[in-house]
């Protein structure tokens, strides 16, 4: 029989979760705010759905998972403020239900490790209102949650490889920064594993085994391009938007231990090579 899964924000992850599960026979109904969006939807074997606009309790009755891509926004996860009282009346109709969130929850420990038991201290305002919105998910009686912090995501069309084939690329430096971060398609494979092998109340962190400084990434990027290496420039003096400085506010090394054991993970691209080189080999 069929399953139904219902992608609220179905954006680039949701995507390529989507795209494993429609082969498999699977259902599954996403939502965009615009009609262009919708077209391109509906190419990908998606039912697509105009939301906010449509009402989604019919739908929310239908599903037997749930994904939440939609982010919060400044008044909040956008979901709840609109439709909570629906969500939680069909609650205990999921089989499953995945919350996508970030490792921005745990904030700067200088280049430190974290797991999913450290303390969520955001140092910035996105991470402090992912934060409040893991917890008004969390709240709602009934609802088979799991909350999956991912790290910097990259995949086809998000990568290094246009801004340093342009020359736009710089490396920047700040001593000791490090990111973690993860392949789209792996992000999918972990939500698969999960929805196979659900664990209510469960959190994982969604990375790679290779946590490095962003100045890596673009090095290795130029290498396979075989251009010039990107200039570096000292990050107190690089010219950036606010949006980018704020990245920078947080180092951190991020554990993957528990997609890899519980779930039985075998990440497609354990490191940023392996991803880049896929990118690059999908591009040529």
């Amino acid at each position: 029989m069929s399953k139904t899964l219902l992608s609220l924000g179905h954006g680039f992850s949701a995507r390529a979760l989507a795209a494993r599960l429609v082969p498999q026979g699977w259902r599954v109904i996403g939502t965009t705010r615009s009609e262009e969006k919708a077209d391109a939807i509906r190419q990908t074997g998606v039912e697509p759905l105009i939301w906010p606009g449509a009402d989604l309790s019919g739908y929310l009755g239908e599903a037997d998972a749930l994904l939440i891509s939609a982010g919060p926004g400044p008044d909040g996860d956008p979901v709840l403020a609109e439709c909570r009282e629906a969500v939680a009346a069909a609650a205990s109709g999921f089989e499953w239900a995945g919350y996508l969130s970030t490792t921005g929850v745990y904030g700067d420990h200088q280049g430190g490790w974290v797991d999913e038991t450290a303390a969520l201290t955001p140092a910035t305002k996105r991470g402090q209102a992912r934060v409040e919105a893991e917890a008004a998910w969390q709240a709602i009686p009934g609802l088979p949650l799991h909350i999956f912090r991912l790290a910097g995501i990259y995949g086809p069309g998000r990568g290094p490889f246009a801004k340093v084939r342009n020359g736009t690329a710089r490396r920047i430096i700040k001593k000791g920064q490090v990111f973690s971060r993860i392949h789209v398609d792996d992000i999918a494979q972990v939500l698969e594993a999960s929805i196979q092998r659900p664990r209510p109340g469960a959190i994982y962190n969604v990375c790679d085994n290779d946590p490095a400084p962003p100045q890596d990434v673009l090095a290795y990027a130029a290498e396979l391009l075989d251009v010039p290496l990107p200039p570096a420039v000292n990050f107190e003096e690089a010219d950036m938007t606010p949006m980018a400085r704020s990245f920078y506010a947080e180092s951190k090394k991020v554990s993957n231990d528990l997609i890899l054991n519980e779930l039985g993970v075998e990440l497609m691209y354990p490191d940023y090579r392996t991803g880049l080189q896929q990118m690059l080999a999908q591009e040529t």
